[in-house]
């Protein structure tokens, strides 16, 4: 009989929690709206691929083997010129302006060195302010010169190792690919850990907190009162946001979704627990916001969302480990993409489990013996 009435109480709890949430317009707008305007923000304007570099040609051959070389590296679709010259000076400020990024040097009896096998020089110069773009569009540069040289002396001996790169997962290398699966992850903790931290202090503001504690509520029925509307809806923002993912951005999912709901319920109740905490630590909404998003950029910074871990010093990269964001971000990019399994991914499970059940409970117990204090 006692435990039909705590779930009863729960349940009107959590009743009154979603009456409450959907009451404004604006919360409305901030659980749907803002998670999908947010992921296609990252999945247009997060991106690593290299297009259209802005490139700036010095042909001093000026023959119709340079001008293919141009074409060619015009027709790959990853650079662009802007400029053409015989002045040096003239490519230099191009760079110094930021109108080219790229500077492409091909130089006299360029033609005539490639016909008759003698090695032969171009030059490539970046601009390496950003030196991700640099980097990236140095190795498709290095691929495009390569490739049309090959073509050109077909008659020479070939090279003792025929190297054939394919790439396993993601075969077309699309930043787009990666990220997407990634804001997930970050959609998710703003919605669970934000909103849940803050719908606890509002309830301390207005004064009804105090009321709730006094009520046949216990402080445990009242945090699975507070909780579970956000875990739902946190849910709910998954499906809404992976439909987008697969249905609006074409990213494959190779995995399993019984796995992904499992890692993504795990991963709430960290996103809750952390939530829970910092409202037993705040005594304004503002306090709560501000403490939220000091837990949230450091954890989404050290996750691997778009560095690598690996590049990481190794300091932060043990502090990783205990980072849930981290996690759960590794089993979503490798259910989207590889289509991974328990068998290796378990790790990363077992790890939002410990973390998950740990966090919410030590949260939970500080916040009961807040409200008995």
């Amino acid at each position: 009989m006692s435990v039909r009435a705590s779930l009863e109480r729960i349940r009107e709890m959590v009743r009154k929690e979603f009456r409450q949430i959907f009451r404004d317009p604006r919360m409305r707008g901030v659980l749907f709206v803002a998670p999908l305007l947010q992921l296609i923000a990252f999945g247009y304007a997060v991106s690593t691929d290299v297009r259209d570099t802005t490139t700036f040609v010095i042909d001093a051959d000026r023959t119709p083997a340079s001008r293919e070389l141009v074409d060619t590296f015009t027709a790959s679709g990853y650079f662009r010129v802007v400029g053409r010259s015989q002045r040096p000076a003239d490519l230099v400020r191009a760079l110094d302006r930021g109108d080219a990024v790229l500077g492409l040097v091909i130089p006299t009896d360029f033609e005539r060195d490639v016909q008759s096998g003698r090695p032969t020089k171009v030059q490539l110069l970046f601009d390496g302010t950003n030196s991700n773009v640099a980097t990236v569009a140095q190795g498709y540069a290095g691929r495009i010169v390569q490739s049309w040289a090959a073509r050109r002396a077909p008659q020479r001996t070939p090279p003792g190792v025929d190297l054939r790169a394919r790439a396993w997962f993601n075969p077309n290398l699309e930043s787009r690919t990666y990220n997407v699966p990634a804001v997930i992850g970050a959609i998710l903790t703003l919605i669970c850990l934000v909103l849940t931290s803050l719908a606890i202090v509002r309830e301390r503001e207005i004064g009804t907190l105090e009321q709730l504690m006094v009520s046949p509520l216990t402080p445990g029925e009242l945090i699975l009162g507070k909780t579970i509307p956000f875990a739902l809806i946190g849910l709910a923002d998954l499906g809404l946001i992976t439909a987008v993912a697969l249905l609006w951005f074409h990213i494959p999912y190779k995995g399993s979704v019984p796995l992904l709901l499992l890692a993504s319920v795990l991963y709430i109740l960290s996103a809750l627990g952390v939530g829970l905490f910092i409202s037993t630590i705040s005594r304004t909404q503002q306090e709560a916001f501000m403490s939220a998003f000091l837990f949230f950029m450091p954890t989404l910074l050290l996750s691997g969302f778009m560095f690598p871990v690996t590049s990481m010093p190794a300091v932060f990269q043990w502090l990783t480990l205990i980072n849930p964001v981290r996690h759960y971000m590794e089993i979503v990019r490798a259910l989207f993409l590889k289509g991974a399994g328990l068998d290796a991914l378990w790790r990363q499970f077992l790890a939002l489990f410990l973390m998950g059940t740990g966090i919410l409970w030590l949260a939970a117990d500080r916040f009961r013996r807040r409200a008995g204090g």
